[in-house]
């Protein structure tokens, strides 16, 4: 699609405009700092962080939440996690190294804190205005990276309940659990987390799913779970993981969960074995889909019943940026659907940062996101032209980003990408439009700090 904003002026005088100072808006930041790009940041919370700051209002976030991917393939490019972490880094780890890499690089500066944005608008002239509490900011583009958990949805649960029923959103430690029936509604990594709280803490636990998963130890032969996901192609590995799953797992169906309806990576895997341990000592006992609810009780599927005091929804969450007309993003699913998961195919100067879904660490995928959206932003002012190219790729090119995997037809799979595509089309679109790829030492001209490179230094 071809609007006037695609053909209107660049506006080389004014700033960029980044929404939101989490993990996503702090690599965005980085990016464009090394370039010496002029730019403003938005962020409706107190300090930075997003989602690992349990202080966030809205997080989704709990006490013993860590990270799914692995520490060492988990970081900001050139800015390691430390050693001393955890193999898989625990929230309280995150948060500390994300404020750490806004530390190392200077980005606090640039950032108004506590201020939300309550729209954005493109004028006829092609330039942006961000709307605030405090007043209003002229850009000359858009990058939103206020993230995807902040809206949840909650699931149809026919019938009259007497007890508690929530979304998981609210949930931050198993306090809430204790001397209580409890249900976990969903089965992703966040409600298989959330159940091994209750199967440890409440009077009896359930955990109620429509669809089966593939369970994957954290660790095989001794060493995390994705150092193989680099080096072996997908048929190796769910070679390897099947044999792994049938010797150290085996058949999930003994302990009342559904078998799997999809191949091993065409849906996200869970990493919580420890569910599979609660669930083979009876501390938690799994459910078909719930029918309906009856008072004090819910009624499964299967038509079993059982005495319930609270149910919880970890039924995932839809993206919605609130802040941007919705005609500015084409959507299915509910999910906005761009150029590499990242530029607006509607609007010129309109970028998303941390809109994916992939079964791989996100933070590096960012560093590698932003770098191109800076560097496209860039092009804008010092080669037209080339800029020029890329945005007629962001209207046409239509890149095939599975990986051969034919992910789950569900609303949340609308935008999964396999990494090690989505990494391969990247490095050839640069190679193609002559972009630098990143390289090991090219943001130390951005350091504060160029002695600490890797460190963990914490303000406060």
């Amino acid at each position: 699609m071809t609007t006037r904003a695609h053909s209107s002026p660049v506006h080389a005088d004014l700033p960029v405009a980044i929404i939101g100072a989490g993990p996503a808006g702090l690599s965005m930041a980085r990016a464009l700092k090394r370039l010496g790009t002029p730019y403003v940041q938005f962020e409706r919370h107190s300090d930075v962080g997003g989602i690992w700051d349990l202080d966030n209002p809205g997080t989704p976030m709990y006490r013993s939440a860590h990270f799914i991917s692995s520490r060492d393939k988990s970081g900001f490019f050139d800015h390691p996690m430390p050693q001393e972490f955890a193999d898989y880094p625990s929230h309280d780890q995150i948060l500390r190294y994300t404020h750490s890499f806004a530390d190392e690089f200077g980005l606090r500066e640039a950032i108004r804190f506590n201020t939300a944005v309550e729209s954005v608008e493109q004028r006829e002239d092609g330039a942006w205005t961000v709307q605030t509490a405090t007043g209003a900011t002229r850009a000359r583009a858009v990058v939103c990276c206020s993230g995807v958990t902040w809206d949840p949805r909650m699931p149809e649960l026919p019938g009259e309940f007497d007890g508690q029923v929530m979304h998981s959103v609210g949930y931050v430690d198993p306090s809430v659990f204790r001397g209580r029936r409890v249900l976990i509604v969903g089965l992703g990594n966040s409600g298989a987390d959330i159940a091994c709280d209750a199967a440890a803490n409440a009077d009896a636990a359930f955990i109620s799913t429509r669809r089966g998963y593939h369970f994957i130890p954290k660790h095989m032969f001794g060493k995390p779970s994705d150092h193989t996901d680099e080096w072996a192609p997908l048929w190796a590995g769910r070679l390897v993981y099947g044999i792994v799953r049938r010797v150290m797992i085996g058949d999930v169906t003994r302990w009342g969960l559904p078998r799997p309806d999809h191949r091993l990576f065409e849906s996200h895997p869970l990493l919580n074995t420890q569910l599979l341990h609660h669930l083979q000592h009876g501390d938690i006992t799994a459910k078909p889909g719930v029918a309906h609810l009856d008072g004090g009780e819910v009624v499964f599927t299967d038509g079993s019943r059982e005495r319930v005091d609270l149910v919880v929804c970890a039924t995932g969450y839809d993206t919605s940026i609130p802040y941007v007309p919705v005609d500015y993003f084409r959507w299915k699913g509910g999910r906005p659907q761009m150029y590499l998961n990242a530029f607006s195919r509607e609007r010129r100067g309109l970028f998303g940062l941390g809109y994916l879904e992939v079964n791989s660490s996100a933070y590096t995928l960012f560093d590698r996101i932003s770098h191109v959206i800076a560097q496209h932003l860039d092009d804008q002012i010092q080669r037209p032209g080339r800029a020029g190219d890329f945005e007629r790729l962001i209207r046409e090119d239509l890149p095939d980003l599975s990986g051969g995997i034919k992910f789950v037809g569900s609303d949340r799979h609308a935008a999964y990408v396999e990494v090690r595509a989505y990494k391969k089309y990247l490095r050839s679109l640069s190679r193609r439009m002559g972009w630098a790829p990143l390289t090991p030492g090219m943001f130390d001209a951005v350091r504060t700090a160029p002695g600490r490179k890797g460190s963990l230094h914490v303000r406060g």
